[in-house]
């Protein structure tokens, strides 16, 4: 008996379910995927003037669907406004001006990749298409014109790279790549890089070239912002982006290839003595196997030994006599450091520098100089930061010269001596050492490193 009593009362349970949907169905009847979907206005003069330039298109859905919105101009032509793109049951406004997904007419080339055009003249039939979850397809129509919209696509007929190839590392050769971007309409033009994992790198427009939004060449100069003190992107292969965008919203971009190799900020230093001075100077007696003329080179010093050099003293020397110094040279970056001679153990006269006999500052290039109180000029005398056989070498594909570098990690010790035959005004006088980099600048840790008073006295005094 009571088995039927349960039998019962869930049939009766059941029955009043179905009538509760039944109800539900009664007093509110599914609702369409599309609820609505228009343009306002529905006539549009796309032309950048500020009137009618737009309408807005709203719509509403019910549930989640994949909507596509097409204009169809009644000649078998079908741009797409929205593509297979998900939305949530919501309300949805977005604005349109004409501009679609790119596209060329008949018989129609362009340099440059069209990604956004606007649409001709003309009466468009709209079609907004929705598809729900469960398969569910809805579709609405409408007409929308487009009127007075014509308009010039712009288009990038150059983009230039020049080299594709270079070494953000600030050694003077390839440090930079100019990047040459010609739009033949007014637009707002944007250059980038494109790395491997889509990310984009702004480049800026040289200054004294840039001209924005109008049409015409436009310079675009890169170094990989070293000269801004960052590092530059890493190593590998990179897209070039060009693009330009006008007033209506249509654009167009250009790609091109470009290879960073060797990239880095370089950071040579000198390197403190573990006790006593910095910089080792001491004094010579002059022999005439050390001379160095333009057509003639003499013998090269020895490295200083002499542990008394170590010291702080006020250094006494008779006038015409080498003033001879050492130093301690580490490459703590991770490029290479370019270099240029005179070797170390090279002897300059006082009148002498590197340019008499043809090494002529290079941009880029590190270099040891010696400076002095009195001298005519900002370290006139220099040295390479190493010797050939702590140096490797590299070749330029371009015009087959040959570089010399110091590798990263490798310390090198560096010697030279001037001969200081000139009692000038200040005497003593002081002398020091720094780490040039040629046409970019010396660090302040390179700046005056172990001066030392130094005096000179006629012989016999």
């Amino acid at each position: 008996m009571r088995k039927y009593t349960w039998l019962t009362l869930l049939a009766a349970l059941v029955t009043l379910a179905v009538m509760i949907v039944l109800g539900i169905a009664i007093i509110a009847p599914p609702r369409p995927l599309i609820l609505n979907a228009g343009f306002q206005p529905n006539v549009i003069s796309p032309n950048a003037d500020g009137n009618d330039d737009v309408a807005e298109f709203r719509y509403g859905l019910s549930r989640a669907a994949t909507i596509s919105i097409t204009l169809d101009d009644g000649n078998g032509n079908t741009f797409d406004f929205r593509q297979s793109e998900r939305r949530i049951a919501d309300d949805y406004q977005v604005l349109f001006s004409g501009v679609v997904d790119g596209y060329l007419n008949d018989n129609e080339t362009s340099t440059a990749t069209v990604l956004r055009r606007l649409m001709p003249n003309g009466v468009y039939t709209w079609t907004l298409r929705a598809v729900a979850e469960d398969g569910e397809t809805s579709e609405v129509s409408g007409s929308l014109t487009l009127t007075d919209g014509s308009a010039n696509l712009p288009d990038i007929t150059a983009l230039d790279v020049a080299p594709s190839i270079f070494t953000p590392n600030q050694d003077g050769i390839s440090d930079r790549t100019q990047i040459n971007v010609f739009v033949t309409e007014p637009s707002a033009l944007s250059v980038y890089l494109l790395t491997p994992d889509a990310q984009q790198i702004f480049v800026p427009p040289r200054v004294e070239e840039s001209r924005p939004g109008e049409s015409g060449m436009h310079v675009y100069d890169y170094e990989g912002g070293v000269d801004r003190n960052a590092d530059p992107p890493a190593d590998g292969e990179y897209v070039v982006v060009a693009r330009a965008q006008d007033a209506i919203g249509q654009v167009v971009e250009r790609r091109s290839a470009l290879t960073i190799a060797l990239g880095g900020k370089p950071y040579g230093q000198i390197v403190p003595q573990p006790n006593g001075a910095t910089v080792v100077f001491a004094s010579q007696a002059w022999e005439e196997r050390f001379t160095n003329t333009p057509d003639t080179s003499g013998a090269l010093i020895g490295v200083p030994g002499d542990p008394q050099a170590l010291s702080l003293n006020t250094i006494t020397m008779p006038v015409g006599d080498l003033l001879v110094f050492k130093l301690t040279i580490e490459n703590v970056g991770r490029v290479p450091l370019r270099t240029t001679g005179p070797a170390p153990g090279f002897v300059y006269a006082w009148n002498q520098r590197a340019a008499t006999f043809g090494l002529f500052d290079e941009s880029g290039a590190w270099r040891v100089g010696i400076d002095c109180t009195t001298a005519a000029s900002d370290y006139p005398w220099r040295w390479a930061i190493g010797s050939d056989d702590q140096l490797i070498e590299e070749v330029d594909p371009v015009d087959g010269r040959i570089y010399r570098y110091l590798p990263p990690g490798v310390t090198t010790i560096v010697w030279g001596a001037v001969r200081l035959t000139e009692i000038e005004a200040r005497n003593p006088q002081n002398c020091w050492a720094g780490l040039i980099h040629e046409d970019v600048g010396i660090a302040l840790i390179n700046q005056n490193v172990g001066a030392r008073s130094v005096e000179l006295v006629e012989v016999g005094e």
